[in-house]
């Protein structure tokens, strides 16, 4: 079959430029998945070369903040392609950031300020997400919207 006989759909990427609140929550959604592989790629060397109390639990740590970050990269680069799909991801990684953020913010240690950048960080992508425009350059259809006629 030829591309003649099955034509692509249409996505939302052909509406015209990707809105600059869309590339701003893709990049802070790059943003936490770099560093949950930074910090799993530091746990990781620590639990091989390092001398941690549980060498074992540093190098599970490791691969697991390593596997995690896959959603919000795999999520961002879905918002830069305008994939409708790539919304939940990124809104899931912001709601499982909020408590990560409150946790060390109740830490009494150098976390806080962490903590803090955290937070504003998952609260600010989070708004972006839920955006009217984001919402309509990604092609999702919101309550009450009318369908549009073929």
């Amino acid at each position: 079959m030829t591309s003649e006989q099955n034509p692509a759909p249409e996505t939302a990427a052909d509406e015209g430029p990707r809105p600059g609140r869309l590339t701003a929550a893709a990049a802070l959604a790059g943003l936490e998945g770099a560093a949950l592989v930074a910090g799993g790629g530091y746990m990781l060397v620590a639990g091989l070369a390092g001398h941690p109390d549980n060498p074992e639990q540093a190098i599970t740590g490791g691969i697991t903040l390593i596997v995690l970050a896959l959603l919000p990269l795999l999520a961002a680069r879905g918002l830069l392609a305008r994939k409708s799909w790539s919304r939940g991801p990124a809104i899931i990684t912001q709601i499982m950031a909020l408590p990560v953020a409150y946790t060390l913010l109740q830490a009494d240690s150098a976390a806080i300020p962490g903590g803090i950048v955290l937070g504003v960080v998952a609260v600010v992508a989070l708004v972006m997400l839920v955006n009217r425009e984001t919402t309509r350059a990604l092609g999702i259809r919101t309550p009450g919207s009318t369908q549009e006629s073929k």
